[in-house]
Protein backbone atom coordinates (compact mmCIF):
# COMPACT_ATOMS: atom_id res chain seq x y z
CA UNK A 1 0.00 0.00 0.00
CA UNK A 2 1.16 3.29 -0.71
CA UNK A 3 0.73 6.97 1.11
CA UNK A 4 0.97 9.81 -0.51
CA UNK A 5 2.65 12.61 1.37
CA UNK A 6 4.19 16.25 0.78
CA UNK A 7 7.75 16.82 2.02
CA UNK A 8 10.43 19.65 2.00
CA UNK A 9 14.20 18.97 1.48
CA UNK A 10 16.91 21.12 1.26
CA UNK A 11 17.76 22.26 -2.21
CA UNK A 12 21.36 20.14 -1.77
CA UNK A 13 19.03 17.04 -0.91
CA UNK A 14 16.66 17.81 -4.11
CA UNK A 15 19.54 18.46 -6.67
CA UNK A 16 21.41 15.19 -5.26
CA UNK A 17 18.50 12.73 -5.16
CA UNK A 18 17.16 14.47 -8.70
CA UNK A 19 20.92 13.57 -10.00
CA UNK A 20 20.30 9.70 -8.36
CA UNK A 21 17.20 9.43 -10.54
CA UNK A 22 18.98 11.46 -13.99
CA UNK A 23 21.93 8.96 -13.78
CA UNK A 24 19.78 6.36 -13.76
CA UNK A 25 20.26 4.66 -10.41
CA UNK A 26 16.61 5.21 -9.11
CA UNK A 27 13.56 4.72 -11.12
CA UNK A 28 11.79 8.07 -9.16
CA UNK A 29 12.23 10.89 -6.30
CA UNK A 30 10.07 8.32 -4.19
CA UNK A 31 12.03 5.10 -5.41
CA UNK A 32 15.59 7.38 -3.85
CA UNK A 33 13.08 8.10 -0.40
CA UNK A 34 11.92 5.40 0.59
CA UNK A 35 15.75 4.04 -0.28
CA UNK A 36 16.92 6.42 2.08
CA UNK A 37 13.98 5.70 4.82
CA UNK A 38 14.49 1.69 5.03
CA UNK A 39 18.41 2.33 5.06
CA UNK A 40 17.66 4.49 8.42
CA UNK A 41 15.09 2.63 9.59
CA UNK A 42 17.62 -0.63 9.39
CA UNK A 43 20.25 1.68 10.86
CA UNK A 44 18.05 2.42 13.98
CA UNK A 45 17.37 -1.33 14.51
CA UNK A 46 20.87 -2.70 14.26
CA UNK A 47 21.85 0.50 16.52
CA UNK A 48 18.67 -0.86 19.18
CA UNK A 49 19.83 -4.13 18.91
CA UNK A 50 23.76 -3.27 19.40
CA UNK A 51 22.30 -1.06 22.39
CA UNK A 52 20.80 -4.05 24.11
CA UNK A 53 23.34 -6.15 23.61
CA UNK A 54 25.68 -3.84 25.54
CA UNK A 55 22.97 -3.23 28.35
CA UNK A 56 22.63 -7.78 28.57
CA UNK A 57 26.89 -7.86 28.72
CA UNK A 58 26.91 -4.76 31.43
CA UNK A 59 24.18 -6.91 33.50
CA UNK A 60 26.05 -10.11 33.14
CA UNK A 61 28.95 -8.71 34.20
CA UNK A 62 27.49 -6.85 37.09
CA UNK A 63 26.52 -9.93 37.94
CA UNK A 64 28.73 -11.81 37.33
CA UNK A 65 31.66 -13.16 39.67
CA UNK A 66 33.50 -10.30 41.49
CA UNK A 67 37.73 -10.96 42.53
CA UNK A 68 38.95 -9.19 45.69
CA UNK A 69 41.39 -6.53 45.25
CA UNK A 70 44.17 -8.89 46.48
CA UNK A 71 43.27 -11.16 43.66
CA UNK A 72 43.07 -8.12 40.99
CA UNK A 73 46.63 -6.94 41.65
CA UNK A 74 48.03 -10.67 41.24
CA UNK A 75 46.43 -11.40 38.03
CA UNK A 76 47.61 -7.93 37.27
CA UNK A 77 51.28 -8.11 38.16
CA UNK A 78 51.50 -12.28 36.52
CA UNK A 79 50.21 -10.45 32.93
CA UNK A 80 53.14 -7.80 33.81
CA UNK A 81 55.42 -10.29 34.36
CA UNK A 82 54.66 -12.22 31.53
CA UNK A 83 54.88 -9.53 28.97
CA UNK A 84 58.41 -8.56 30.77
CA UNK A 85 59.47 -12.26 29.63
CA UNK A 86 58.28 -12.38 26.19
CA UNK A 87 59.82 -8.85 25.62
CA UNK A 88 63.09 -9.93 27.48
CA UNK A 89 62.41 -6.76 29.46
CA UNK A 90 64.23 -6.77 32.83
CA UNK A 91 61.66 -5.49 36.10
Amino acid sequence: MSVKSSISLTDQQDAFARSLVETGRYSSLSSVLQQGLELLRQKTEAEAAETEALRMLIRRRVDGPKISVTDMEERIESMIEKKRRALRVES
